[in-house]
């Protein structure tokens, strides 16, 4: 098996399970909320996952809730953050987990429009990705306590991942003129992170 890094771009609230109902109608009432602020037209919404493909198997990366039963090790979980606030995060039910999870699922990855695109075949940088991922902000869910400019979700995760990674890059832009709330977040925090990092930094 040789070594890639795919990007999938999913319709937000995909599918017909009661949860992803949900998702949906909030998501296209709070576009439409911020359409109208915006003075454009609403867009479709996406939310992102990594799958890596490596010889020794296949990883996905991305951030869902914490279930209510299971073992996170199992789950590759590597960080857990509050939903909403850090008050709310003290529950389970306002907690999330982000996953880099060998031989893990994305149920909904079959919604994925104009996916997957292929952001590297060298397995020297999808191994960079994988272990980028360990070391990702647990910031509030929903909110921008980063000042970033925009909130933190899922999308962030994804972005700061990949831009921390050197590969944002190559992500392109969400398919049919939709957007990725999130995802300028996570390139924000992580040029920060990186900037930080660097000898050069005072």
């Amino acid at each position: 098996m040789n070594a890639k890094l795919e990007l999938y771009w999913i319709p937000l609230g995909a599918g017909e399970a009661f949860g992803a109902r949900v998702v949906r109608t909030s998501g296209r009432v709070y576009e439409q909320l911020t359409a109208l602020l915006q003075r454009r037209s609403p867009q479709p919404l996406f939310h992102a996952a990594l799958v890596a493909e490596q010889p020794s198997g296949r990883s996905i990366v991305e951030m869902t809730p914490i279930p209510r039963t299971g073992d996170p090790a199992g789950r590759g979980v590597v960080v857990s953050g509050p939903v909403g606030s850090s008050l709310l995060g003290r529950s389970r039910i306002f907690r999330y987990e982000v996953r880099c999870w060998a031989d893990g699922v994305i149920p909904d990855i079959c919604f994925a429009v104009d996916s997957p695109v292929v952001v590297s075949t060298n397995p020297v940088e999808v191994t960079r990705v994988l272990d980028v991922v360990t070391a990702v902000p647990a910031n509030v869910w929903g909110r921008d306590e980063a000042r970033a400019g925009d909130m933190w979700n899922s999308n962030s995760v994804v972005a700061w991942t990949l831009q921390c990674s050197g590969l944002a890059d190559r992500a392109g832009r969400p398919p049919r003129q939709g957007r990725a709330p999130g995802w300028d977040a996570g390139l924000a925090v992580a040029r920060r992170d990186v900037s930080a990092r660097s000898p050069t930094h005072p």
